[in-house]
């Protein structure tokens, strides 16, 4: 059973990959952060390092991730499971000072 996932770059990422979303196909429903891994799979070293966190080796320090509107936090984290159709949004936060 294919899995479609429709994936939406909001701001600097968007930049960075030149596009506005993704459509990635998987074989099976995975996690976050196995398709995180394929993400940077398909763009630029500096793609990576804005969306992963150098030191800890995770997104979501660098980034909010919407799975169907839901702040994965209040899901299962970077082990939330997506389906087939669903969509997931990739918001990088910004620090100021």
């Amino acid at each position: 059973m294919a899995i479609k996932l429709k994936v939406k770059l909001i701001g600097v990422f968007r930049g960075l990959s030149g596009r506005d979303q993704l459509h990635i196909d998987f074989e099976k429903p995975v996690s976050i952060e196995t398709m995180i891994k394929k993400i940077v799979e398909l763009f630029s070293h500096s793609f990576k390092q804005t969306l992963i966190d150098p030191v800890s080796n995770d997104p979501r320090p660098n980034t909010i991730i919407l799975v169907n509107g839901k702040e994965i936090s209040v899901l299962n984290g970077i082990e939330t499971e997506v389906n087939d159709g669903d969509e997931i949004v990739l918001i990088p936060v910004s620090h100021g000072g």
